[in-house]
């Protein structure tokens, strides 16, 4: 019964390969052919295939999927000429702004090349710091969410005057900490299959090392910029990048516990030249064999897996209102000009740039924009407008040097409560009312306020990127020079 069973899967196996090819054009097959040949090299030879592990960490996105695509007609051209094909382990890290979107174009893309249950696939999903098997229906845990909100409240918080709050340095973090772990976990991997262009490693590696240095661990290692040393890098660092901000009582370990590698043996193979071809051309393999269903305007605004360009509008509007003395209108709609003329330069195609106008909504007032975006950040971070603004503002660093300049902004009724404010961050003993104030308006339990408070500023070096591209916008420039912001995936 087991080799008819094996002879009845290869037979489907090699009907998802058939089906998988007809789609690919030329260059495409050609770009697989390539892809076989690496993937032979680095194992050591076809005959070392069948104990050669690979591993992928998606985020369902356009290319990621794509290239996971890619990746297994790799595995199962090599299963129809060999005696084994590599094992090939897919991971993705859960967040709250994991939307259902891109879990389910995981799912159909999973479904559609027969991962489910093939033998030689994991599928795998890490969740505060657990490693789960992937499930696309599962509800995030009341713990992930409440530990991602502190994370990101933190990270944010660290930011030195007159620097935006962006989301990709909590979210840099956390991706870097999760690539160092999954590679390790149950008995690692041979190789990291990633198919970003050197110009977006260079940028990862760069936000890297201002996220760390935010998080009070230190700055990196001098590097190429590259992924080739990430994993050095990130040995370098240690296991847990937010140990800066929390005491060892406080932090969660990596579960399950004794399942992780002490030594990894994984290297990284660089894939991002296989994806050929424009986004016309790999469209009907997209939507009509892997079943995936776009949400373009999120994908091309610089940091794409990060930020829906609607908050992002949404932050430059409460930056304006709360910080500049502009009106909440005037932030939002440049922030939009900004996106759409940089993807009229970017040559992203119109029916993208139409879709992201009727996201940001020719039919809708600003109020309405502004109202649908305070839901959402409640709904996935579980934060109201107030407490966003305190994050604009940063009070508490230096000591507190910002937090004059918040109350008579936001809060003037509280000016006569500063000493204590200062008392408490201090760790002394406040009245009870001024301890729930600070936990109201901030989303952290006073004892984080109070290590921000502690913490030393950042190195003047560390908000230079920032403040270069303050400048540029300033001058109506994109910045698309600066490290080239620019993504696809």
């Amino acid at each position: 019964m087991s080799t008819i069973h094996d002879q009845a899967m290869n037979y489907v196996y090699q009907q998802v390969l058939q089906r998988l090819l007809s789609f690919f054009s030329r260059a495409e097959r050609t770009a697989l052919q390539l892809l076989i040949q690496r993937l032979v090299v680095a194992a050591g030879g076809m005959e070392r295939m069948g104990e050669y592990k690979v591993m992928v960490t998606p985020s369902g996105t356009r290319d990621s999927c794509y290239m996971l695509a890619l990746l297994r007609a790799a595995q199962l051209s090599i299963a129809g000429r060999a005696p084994a094909t590599f094992q090939l382990r897919v991971a993705t890290l859960r967040r709250s702004e994991s939307g259902t979107a891109a879990l389910n174009n995981m799912h159909r893309s999973f479904a559609a090349l027969f991962l489910y249950d093939d033998p030689r696939v994991e599928l795998l999903m890490v969740e505060h710091r657990q490693v789960l098997p992937f499930n696309h229906l599962a509800p995030l845990g009341m713990d992930s969410a409440d530990a991602h909100r502190t994370n990101l409240l933190m990270m944010g918080h660290r930011r030195t005057r007159g620097e935006k709050l962006e989301w990709r340095d909590d979210a840099c973090l956390a991706w870097a900490e999760f690539y160092g772990q999954i590679a390790r976990w149950s008995n690692g991997v041979d190789a990291w299959l990633a198919s970003e262009s050197p110009r977006r490693q260079k940028q990862f590696v760069e936000d890297l090392d201002r996220a760390v240095q935010k998080a009070g661990i230190g700055a990196l290692k001098p590097n190429s910029g590259t992924f080739d040393e990430l994993f050095a890098l990130l040995d370098g660092l240690g296991g847990d990048l937010y140990r800066g901000f929390y005491s060892e009582s406080e932090r969660q370990c990596w579960r399950p516990e004794g399942g992780f590698e002490s030594c990894r043996r994984t290297t990284f193979v660089d894939i991002h030249d296989m994806a050929v071809g424009n986004l016309e051309e790999r469209w009907p393999l997209l939507s009509e064999f892997l079943g995936f269903e776009a949400e373009e305007w999120v994908f091309h605004q610089g940091e794409g897996e990060y930020a829906d360009p609607l908050i992002e509008a949404h932050l430059r509007g409460l930056e304006a209102e709360f910080l500049s003395d502009r009106s909440y209108e005037a932030g939002f709609s440049e922030h939009v000009q900004r996106m759409l003329a940089n993807m009229q330069l970017q040559r992203v195609p119109e029916p993208v740039c139409e879709q992201m106008i009727a996201r940001l909504g020719q039919q809708q007032t600003t109020e309405e924009l502004r109202e649908a975006a305070a839901s959402w950040l409640h709904q996935t971070y579980g934060l109201n407008e107030a407490q966003w603004v305190c994050l604009l503002f940063t009070p508490f660093i230096e000591r507190g040097a910002g937090l004059e300049r918040f109350l008579r902004s936001c809060h003037p009724g509280m000016l006569v409560a500063l000493p204590d404010l200062h008392r408490a961050m201090r760790g002394l003993h406040g009245p009870e009312q001024v301890m729930q104030w600070m936990m109201d308006v901030s989303g952290l339990p006073v004892r984080l306020i109070g290590r921000l408070y502690a913490m030393e500023p950042l190195p003047a070096h560390g908000a230079a990127r920032q403040t270069l591209e303050t400048a540029l916008d300033a001058a109506g420039l994109d910045g698309s020079g600066v490290g080239d912001r620019s993504v696809e995936r």
